[in-house]
Parts: C-alpha cells; sequence; structure tokens
C-alpha cells in the first residue's frame, strides 16, 4: 500500500468523526505534526502507533492499510466529566447573553487545560463538560488535569465545581442523525464517570475518582479515604477516592 493512500484513510477516519488533528495526537500522545505528516503521506505511524489509531478512528488496521473495512472499535481511556453545581440558581438573574459570555469564558478555561494535558474535548452538555485522556499515562494525566480545572476555576461564591473520573473502555464515534451527528464517548465508563461526578457534588463538590483511575497512579497522588457507594442501576457498590487539591 503507497503511504499516501494509507495518509488519505486516516485523514478520512478522522474527519469523519469530526476530530481535529490535535485530538489526535492528544489521544495518542504524538505530536500534531507527526498527524500532519502521516496524513500528507510524508510519514507513517509505527507499528507501536497503528493499532491505537486504528481504536480511535472507530477502524482497523486492515482498513486503514487497504485490506478491508472493518466495524468500529473500542479503546481504553479515562474520561473526565465536570459540571457546575449553583449555575440554574446563578443564571436566573442573567440574561440569555450574559449566560453565554460566562459559560463560554469557563469553557475556554477548562478546555486549554484539558488540552494542556493531552486530553481530548468531547462536548459541552448544558453547564457541563465531558473529555478524555488515552494513550500512555492517560490516568495521571486526567486527573492533573482535574486538579488544575479546580485550582484555577473563578472563584466565584455563587457555583461549585465538581468533577468525576473513571477508566474503562469508551467507544468513539458520530452519534445522532447524519446531517446533525457530533463526535461522542459511549460506554459504561462514560456513565459511572458522570455518576461519580454527582457524588462529588452533593459531597460538596471537589474531585471523586473511581478504583479504576487511582490503582493506576502514583502513591504520592493526595487522595481522600476510599468510600464505597452504591449509585443507580449497579447491582454493587462502586468504590470512589477524594482527590485532594493540595
Amino acid at each position: 500500500m503507497e503511504i499516501a493512500e494509507l495518509g488519505r484513510r486516516i485523514r478520512e477516519a478522522r474527519e469523519k468523526l469530526r476530530l481535529r488533528q490535535v485530538d489526535v495526537a492528544n489521544a495518542l500522545q504524538v505530536t500534531p505534526q507527526a498527524v500532519s505528516k502521516w496524513e500528507r503521506g510524508e510519514n507513517a505511524p509505527d507499528v507501536t502507533t497503528l493499532v491505537p489509531l486504528a481504536k480511535l478512528l472507530g477502524t482497523s488496521t486492515d482498513w486503514l492499510l487497504g485490506c478491508y473495512r472493518s466495524g468500529p472499535d473500542v479503546f481504553e481511556a479515562t474520561v473526565l466529566f465536570v459540571d457546575i453545581g449553583g449555575f440554574a440558581r446563578m443564571s436566573a438573574g442573567m440574561a440569555p447573553a450574559e449566560i453565554a459570555d460566562w459559560l463560554n469564558a469557563l469553557f475556554l478555561q477548562l478546555t486549554e487545560t484539558v488540552l494542556r494535558h493531552g486530553g481530548v474535548p468531547v462536548k459541552y452538555i448544558g453547564d457541563a463538560f465531558l473529555c478524555f485522556f488515552a494513550g500512555a499515562d492517560h490516568r495521571a494525566r486526567a486527573v492533573r488535569a482535574a486538579t488544575q480545572l479546580l485550582r484555577s476555576a473563578p472563584r466565584d461564591s455563587r457555583i461549585t465545581l465538581s468533577a468525576g473520573l473513571n477508566a474503562g473502555e469508551v467507544y468513539l464515534g458520530a452519534i445522532g442523525h447524519p446531517d446533525y451527528a457530533r463526535p461522542d464517548i459511549l460506554g459504561d465508563a462514560v456513565n459511572l464517570a458522570v455518576q461519580i461526578e454527582g457524588w462529588a457534588s452533593r459531597n460538596r463538590g471537589g474531585i471523586a475518582a473511581a478504583a479504576s483511575v487511582v490503582e493506576g497512579l502514583d502513591e504520592t497522588v493526595p487522595r481522600g479515604e476510599p468510600c464505597a457507594v452504591g449509585f443507580k442501576g449497579r447491582a454493587e457498590p462502586v468504590t470512589v477516592h477524594p482527590i485532594a487539591l493540595a
């Protein structure tokens, strides 16, 4: 297979998911320049990167290499879900344009922090933000990003930021009507991250992470005592660790 054809297929799969080159780079922990060279046919991913790349793009190595098309796959990631507690009460006295300006300023700050730690922003859901981290050290990078998010959040007594983290397999793909579909991540790993954020929010905000995240962290990462938490729809309690900001 010609290297130019490989680059074309990488670009085609990336654009179908509406991902940017920097998103692919962050997920694989390579440089955006490397992804650009792949797509221009100037270089090719090495063999250790090809499988994670295919999973991220929802295809197979065989399809990327020109053999045949395969269905979408999943990959391991740490999911970070952030929500703004008190937003509904605060925004009740604001004009719609003022709400938009306030949210855009905050989401800009949150998103830039995630990008600096090699994360991939997925979507904004009202006053919430969903993203993921994949590739090398994805758990540690997600925790560092969450910690910085909350440390640098605006000092506003009207709101409280909380974050939930969970690691596991996720599916990345375009979801919705073909004309309006947007990239999204799906799977129980995502659902549990949202539930863990809800638990953190009910416990005065802050960061909470599932054992699936904490087990992969260095012992120097400050954390509170683990709690066995029962969540709706889950037969067994989930071990949740508060993550200290200090």
